[in-house]
């Protein structure tokens, strides 16, 4: 691979862009004709649903199933429990072709359990397609990826979904978008009919009503707009060119003088709004009925940027993290590509990687960054959901997977001679946790190989071994998330596992500063300890997203900057069992103001140790207070039972954040602790006679009244002692 380094291999400055790497025109093509996209939205909204009609209409499948029907289930649910369940639980990454462009797709999950999926697969994407369902709007997980688009400056455009339904209603949906989500959403079609009267889309670029005829809706026909529809279309054109000439200056000056438009003028200024993320289009039509779908493929490929458009592609220096190295989709620069997501499978772990930079050829080493071993690639594979294909080599902008690579989530693989980081993805804290009991050694043995597995493959996925109880916790996103895992360890590994009552994580903070003053003495022949400690200790803000921060205030030395590390250390030790019920504590600011020291008797343990008194003495005085999980809850239920709704969610000390009315069915929004949502889905079938259904994802932590906090802690040490006995 030709480097074009100019870099000094004594110093450990990372690889710049060169000028000496230029790209081919022929390269730029092939570049600039690739899109690496997601598909995002809450569950149920039809992500996988449209997916498999994109696949359908580029060709990569002759067969169109369904994600609940009886056939063979859809083609990126390729799980035994994503088809028996109708949900997608894992994010399943394809390539199809399009006109001229290459589309890489992820389809992700819209249960927010497996948020991390959603998280990991935005964090290595050039755009995304958001759907919204056309009866319900805007819902709560629609909230949470939109965060996670924003979060990783990811450009969108919408589909509104589900027209063929009752009660579809794309105004709201488009409504939503700007009131709920902020965004400026501009319609670019409007619908002809809705519900059974579902046919099809008037385009207001190319005011022309587009059909969708054959079997599957394959031949898309262009007509002349219904008379009935002439002046809505009138009407909306001329609000969505208002809206994109806002990043034309031309355009603008051409829609005041009442001049003529063309459609290349408008395409233009519709996809520097996207790129810029200042606009987000919106398309109609329903997937399930194969109307719209076509339209939304044309749209990623006018409007949603390729590698080499995109400017969120930034690295650091592992050795200087100050400074950011912008990388760039030039196959002739240094190689670097970042690790996203893991599974392990029969012949060894599959990594899927988003390259960034250069080219990997098979047979070629790599670095991985975080451990500094070098790893040679044997296989590289392009994935069609479960099946893959073989391929030679990949280049810039490209997602592909390695077989075999030792690695985790998150690492950074680069050409040997250069050493950069990509920034690592957001992984949200788990809220719950169930212990877990393995039947028998042979089970035991099964169990293990599962979790070390399962941990691998996802970050939310936690595991930890009670010392005194020997208990084997699994943590995670909620209750479905794993029950996932535990299916799968019955089936994937044969293991036999009983599992006990679900568990809040609850968490500890204080409630006001505090400060210490604390001297470590101790001498016992020979050279002994002394460490003198003092500051204080205050609460972070609640929207902080650290759970702990050091500062070092020293001045003048009174502590040699070499035990600094030590006392960070100690005060850390003390976060990981809280004063009340031993549960990690969180939100604590620590200022280490002054110390004392000794020449002989000062050492990194002497300092360690006087922190962590330090720390005890602090918080015994700052209030400490038990939090725990408060959870969005979105129930929507028809209106006949909706007092019942709020007043059972009232019951589980729930805070009704409001509701709103959609025709017969009522969306109830709620936060609710964790705690009092254990068995809420058989309660909410019952109170409903099953028609009603609810989603729920961790919003914060919030103080524990103090009547339920003292039975926490009581229950908490109680099984502290019955273990230890």
């Amino acid at each position: 691979m030709d480097q074009g380094l100019n870099t000094n291999s004594s110093s450990n400055t990372p690889a710049v862009s060169p000028p000496s790497a230029p790209m081919t025109e022929a390269a730029k093509k092939q570049i600039g004709a690739m899109r690496n996209i997601g598909i995002s939205a809450h569950i149920d909204s039809g992500k996988t649903t449209l997916t498999e009609r994109v696949l359908y209409y580029a060709g990569k499948i002759h067969k169109i199933e369904e994600v609940r029907g009886g056939g063979a289930g859809a083609t990126m649910d390729h799980m035994e429990l994503e088809k028996e369940k109708g949900i997608t639980i894992t994010s399943a990454a394809t390539t199809v072709f399009w006109k001229d462009k290459t589309i890489n797709i992820i389809d992700t999950p819209g249960h927010v359990d497996f948020t991390v999926e959603v998280e990991r697969s935005l964090r290595v994407l050039d755009g995304a397609v958001l759907i919204l369902c056309g009866v319900a709007g805007i819902q709560s997980q629609s909230i949470t990826v939109d965060r996670q688009m924003k979060r990783y400056k990811v450009p969108r455009i919408a589909f509104i979904n589900k027209l063929d339904r009752t009660g579809a209603d794309p105004e709201r949906g488009i409504a939503g978008l700007r009131e709920h989500l902020d965004l400026n959403a501009v319609a670019m079609q409007i619908p002809i009919g809705l519900e059974e009267g579902h046919e099809g889309v008037v385009d207001l670029i190319s005011m022309k009503a587009v059909y969708f005829d054959g079997t599957k809706g394959e031949k898309v026909r262009e007509e002349e707009i219904p008379a009935d529809l002439v002046d809505q279309a009138e009407e909306k054109r001329m609000e969505m060119i208002e809206a994109v000439s806002m990043f034309d200056d031309q355009l603008m000056e051409d829609f005041l003088e009442e001049k003529e438009i063309s459609e290349d003028q408008i395409h233009a200024a519709v996809k520097k709004g996207v790129q810029t993320l200042e606009l987000c289009p919106v398309y109609l039509g329903s997937a399930f009925k194969n109307k719209g779908v076509q339209l939304i493929l044309d749209a990623v490929d006018r409007y949603l940027p390729s590698p080499l458009e995109t400017h969120n592609h930034e690295a650091k220096n592992p050795d200087n993290e100050e400074e950011t190295i912008e990388l760039q989709a030039n196959p002739n620069l240094p190689f670097v590509a970042m690790a996203f997501k893991l599974t392990e499978e029969q012949f060894g772990q599959l990594t899927y990687v988003r390259i960034y930079q250069g080219t990997l050829r098979k047979g070629e080493q790599m670095i991985n960054i975080r451990t500094g071993k070098k790893l040679r690639v044997g296989r590289i594979v392009r994935m069609h959901a479960n099946d893959r294909e073989n391929i030679e080599f990949a280049s810039a902008g490209d997602i592909v997977a390695l077989v075999g690579v030792d690695c985790a989530s998150g690492d950074t693989f680069c050409s040997p001679g250069i050493k950069v980081v990509c920034e690592s993805m957001h992984v949200p804290i788990p809220v719950i946790s169930l212990a877990v009991y393995a039947k028998d050694n042979n089970a035991q043995t099964k169990m293990s190989k599962a979790l070390g597995r399962f941990m691998r493959e996802d970050p939310t996925f936690r595991v930890k071994v009670d010392k005194e109880s020997g208990e084997t916790h699994i943590s995670g996103m909620g209750e479905l998330h794993l029950d996932v895992y535990i299916e799968r360890m019955r089936r994937e590994y044969d293991a036999d596992v009983n599992v006990g009552p679900p568990q809040v994580n609850y968490r500890e903070a204080i409630m006001q500063t505090a400060g210490f003053d604390y001297l470590h003495k101790k001498q016992t022949g020979g050279s002994g300890q002394y460490a003198g400690v003092t500051g204080q200790i205050e609460p972070l803000p609640h929207d902080h997203e650290e759970e702990f921060e050091f500062v070092n205030a020293i001045f003048g030395g009174s502590i040699p900057s070499v035990h600094i590390p030590a006392c960070e250390k100690g005060f850390q030790d003390i976060m990981e069992k809280g004063p009340l019920g031993a549960f990690p504590m969180v939100g604590i600011k620590v200022t280490l103001n002054d110390g004392k020291y000794h020449d002989v008797d000062s050492s990194d343990l002497a300092y360690r140790l006087a922190c962590r008194n330090a720390m005890k003495q602090a918080i015994s005085k700052a209030n400490p207070v038990l939090l725990e999980p408060i959870m969005k809850v979105e129930v929507e239920t028809p209106s006949a039972y909706q007092g019942a709704v709020i007043g059972d969610l009232s019951s589980r000390r729930g805070i009704i954040y409001g509701s709103e009315i959609n025709d017969e069915l009522t969306v109830v929004n709620a936060g609710v602790p964790l705690a009092e949502m254990f068995g809420y889905a058989t309660e909410l079938r019952s109170q409903t006679s099953g028609t009603a259904t609810y989603s729920m994802e961790f919003e914060k932590y919030a103080q524990v009244p103090s009547s339920i906090q003292e039975q926490v802690i009581k229950e908490r040490a109680e099984k502290v002692k019955e273990e230890e006995s």
